[in-house]
């Protein structure tokens, strides 16, 4: 029978070869993330955004959803005018929050709007991916918040990090920094 004292080393180089392991192992939001177009144009006195975004996908994401994972995915939007002597003007900033799961029972990928609460429900984890990547017409500010002259920027931004998580997986996984990645910025000047 082992005593505590023998214990011991046994369970730190458990742990240590759990830590090498799990360090080496691949990422799992391992590939493309990117703001691949973007436009927004006025619509009835509302400015209404539109983005194409390429998130990563892989057997490993797909794994850890169906393990208990979930996904949250955030696009950050900010409008600013540009001054000349003081800082710049910032009108609106936004966040778009939305949240990416597995259903075991359905053997679907379940897409949830945290904002709107509407849920979207797909086949696979890339249609899912695609899904989450697609924005149509976001209103993100009205002509009555941009008032002043001079050129209006957009800026946008998309990450996606991990959100809840199983608890044996987060004893597991607590040191682990690989579950959370941003875009670069992606800006260009408002036409009005």
């Amino acid at each position: 029978m082992l005593s505590l004292r023998n214990a011991l080393p046994i369970v730190a180089a458990v742990m240590a070869w759990a830590t090498v392991g799990l360090a080496q192992a691949e990422d799992p939001l391992d590939g493309e993330l990117e703001i691949r177009s973007a436009y927004a144009v006025p619509s009835r006195g509302v400015i209404m955004l539109s983005a194409r975004v390429a998130y990563p996908g892989s057997d490993l994401l797909s794994a850890s959803l169906k393990d208990g994972v979930t996904l949250s995915f955030d696009l950050e939007c900010i409008l600013t005018r540009h001054r000349r002597f003081w800082f710049d003007a910032e009108a609106v900033e936004l966040v778009r929050h939305r949240e990416l799961t597995y259903h075991v029972v359905t053997d679907r990928y379940l897409l949830r709007d945290v904002d709107t609460g509407t849920q979207e429900s797909f086949p696979t984890l890339e249609a899912a991916l695609a899904s989450v990547g697609a924005v149509e017409e976001w209103p993100i500010a009205v002509d009555s918040q941009l008032h002043g002259d001079g050129q209006w920027q957009i800026a946008l931004r998309a990450g996606v990090r991990r959100g809840h998580m199983p608890d044996a997986l987060r004893a597991l996984m607590f040191w682990s920094n690989a579950w959370h990645r941003t875009s670069d910025w992606y800006t260009w000047t408002l036409v009005r």
